[in-house]
């Protein structure tokens, strides 16, 4: 049976995170410390202390969750056939591959999430997340959008899709859509769109600059739905992400495909492992086993294993 760990994305962050993984295992301590001196700021304190306003700054969110799944990764000490991560995960995915160093992968993300805040005027940009609407359903909704760009940004399971565009688009997506259907995120930035295309390019140039290695595994890439195993992929891969959907229903169902049956999330908390269950009960998809690796309890019992 093949095991892929999964790893947790923007919006999964708390005041607290982490914070007692860095308390039960010496590694994660040293993880903490690692992620400060590579940014120069007290990054681990952020994740323990908050404040909560501060954390959800898109430039802070980034490196700190990419901080507390890699101080979860290495205190479960194990290691995956495959794996992906959503968004921002995959970062931290390819960190556990040996893809990009720690350090360099905190500063890129913190880079990223910097670009990304900048990209789109404050107040401009939004995003919606539909719910039991199949994708038929949305894709007509989107079609009937006038007030603005609106794009589908994440297909993340059979019935939980979202749109991401103009904050008027996202106005009349709530307007449009069925009662109690649709639901505006509380986020600033309308990720994963084309408005984000601009500066996609700029970053673009900055992944091209970063050293990467091939990954010791195989990483499923978010925009394709499917694994890359060479350096050179995996940077296109996510030179493309930034302004490009989330496919992680596709993702799952892929790795389905290839056997995996284990799912192990590394991350602030468990949000991808839902997703998978209810990929594989839409998909009649037996034998699938979630596992959350994000408490200190969580990891100690699977690594005792």
């Amino acid at each position: 049976m093949k095991r892929a760990f999964l790893f947790t994305g923007q919006g999964s962050q708390f005041a607290g995170m982490g914070k007692d993984l860095a308390e039960r295992f010496p590694i994660c301590r040293q993880t903490f410390a690692e992620a400060d001196a590579a940014l120069g700021t007290p990054l681990g304190r952020l994740c323990f202390e908050g404040p909560e306003d501060q954390l959800a700054l898109t430039a802070n969110t980034q490196p700190a969750t990419l901080a507390v799944a890699i101080a979860a990764f290495r205190a479960l000490g194990q290691r995956p056939d495959l794996a992906a991560g959503h968004s921002l995960g995959e970062y931290s995915a390819h960190v556990a591959a040996g893809t990009f160093c720690f350090a360099d992968a905190l500063r890129l993300v913190r880079e990223r999430g910097t670009r990304m805040q900048s990209a789109v005027p404050p107040g401009t940009g939004g995003m919606v997340v539909l719910r039991k609407m199949g994708l038929d359903e949305v894709q007509a909704l989107v079609a009937r959008v006038t007030a603005g760009l609106c794009e589908i940004a994440n297909y993340n399971e059979p019935e939980q899709i979202v749109v991401s565009g103009a904050i008027a688009a996202m106005d009349q997506v709530v307007a449009l859509a069925p009662p109690k259907r649709a639901l505006k995120l509380n986020v600033s930035v309308p990720f994963h769109c084309s408005l984000l295309r601009a500066a996609a390019a700029g970053f673009a140039q900055v992944l091209e600059r970063a050293p990467m290695q091939d990954p010791a595994f195989p990483i499923w890439c978010n925009v394709d739905g499917t694994p890359v195993a060479t350096a050179a992929a995996a940077r296109d891969a996510l030179q493309r992400q930034f302004a490009g959907a989330v496919r992680w229903q596709q993702t799952i169902e892929g790795m389905f495909d290839a056997g995996v049956r284990q799912f192990v999330e590394c991350g602030p908390k468990a949000t991808l492992v839902g997703m998978v269950r209810r990929i594989a009960l839409a998909r009649g998809v037996e034998g699938v086993e979630t596992l959350a690796a994000t408490t200190a309890d969580e990891i100690a019992a699977l690594a005792a294993k």
